[in-house]
């Protein structure tokens, strides 16, 4: 009887995989990290989650110097001058209110972005096309260039609004004492006239933007290489002389790693300082001409100087030529 063409000569393989014995739990955690032992994995993840709330707290320690910041860059470049201590009094509670719209801002963009991602997921999910996806490829590949255009104008309307709230809604609030829901509706109700000339500045932003980090990039290398090659050369150092992964190097590498990136940051921010006062006032430039408020105090109309007074005539004063002698009288 010729039984469908089966191979019963592949049972004796899987007589041969069934009487291996089954791996344990810690050997296959420990199968692809060989040198980690499996009883320290809870602490290895300990340490991560411990990085990860780090890391969330200094992001939002700095968005929020970021947002104090912000008051004192217009302030400085307004004034021509500088002081951070006397700023940061001055801002401080401007600078919360604009935090708090930074806050608004990157919770609903990633919203926004959750929404928009995972609507057509779902889609596709229910639809079945990844299950069978050699069927859907046409579907999926048009799916996929319609949400990347969706995507990227989103992402570019996200960006404007950045951009406007940085260059504009920031002097606004600043001269004002406006929190950033009426310091919005201020702004676009000045923008509503001139329209287009707001988008001719966001191009030529968009130009000038790319010009300056094509610069400012090829400039900062220099401080970049100056930490990140002798740290190469430490880690290097270090695993010749026969340092492995446990608690106490992730712990360094975790500390100085955060080290490095807070002076590659300093050193990059020094080498930009141009760049981060141009374009603040540039958009300074721009808005005033539209903005009494600040144009009033960009471009102060000088105060008349008043005339002189006359000096009065001296009495008394001998006079410089010498006296003409009397005409002679008439003879007869």
């Amino acid at each position: 009887m010729h039984a469908s063409g089966c191979n019963f000569g592949n049972f004796g393989n899987l007589g041969q995989v069934l009487s291996q014995p089954p791996r344990r739990s810690n050997e296959f955690l420990a199968a692809p990290f060989p040198n980690i032992d499996p009883a320290r994995i809870a602490q290895y993840a300990g340490l991560i989650a411990a990085a990860i709330l780090l890391a969330m707290i200094v992001f939002f320690l700095f968005l929020y110097i970021n947002s104090v910041f912000r008051f004192i860059l217009f302030e400085s470049v307004l004034r021509r001058e500088c002081s951070i201590g006397e700023g940061w009094q001055r801002w401080h509670r401007t600078g919360r209110r604009f935090f708090l719209w930074q806050l608004v801002l990157m919770f609903s963009t990633w919203l926004a972005l959750g929404v928009l991602i995972g609507i057509p997921v779902l889609f596709a999910l229910s639809a079945g096309w990844f299950r069978d996806a050699k069927n859907h490829v046409a579907g999926m590949i048009g799916g996929a260039v319609l949400l990347g255009g969706i995507l990227l104008i989103f992402v570019l309307a996200a960006a404007i609004v950045q951009i406007l709230a940085k260059d504009f809604l920031v002097p606004i609030m600043a001269l004002e004492n406006l929190d950033f829901a009426d310091g919005w509706s201020r702004l676009l109700a000045m923008m509503r006239p001139e329209l287009g000339k707001y988008v001719v500045y966001l191009l030529m932003k968009f130009v000038l933007s790319i010009a300056a980090a094509i610069v400012f990039s090829i400039v900062a290398i220099i401080p970049m290489l100056v930490v990140i090659l002798p740290t190469i050369l430490i880690v290097l150092a270090g695993k010749a002389a026969g340092m492995g992964w446990n608690a106490a190097t992730i712990s360094l590498i975790i500390i100085f790693g955060t080290m490095i990136v807070l002076v590659l940051m300093y050193l990059v921010a020094l080498v930009s300082v141009p760049a981060t006062v141009f374009f603040p006032a540039y958009a300074m430039y721009f808005f005033a001409a539209r903005y009494p408020n600040l144009g009033a105090l960009l471009n102060p109309v000088p105060i008349p100087v008043p005339p002189a007074p006359e000096a009065p005539p001296v009495l008394g004063t001998p006079s410089l030529s010498p006296p003409l002698p009397p005409e002679p009288e008439p003879i007869g």
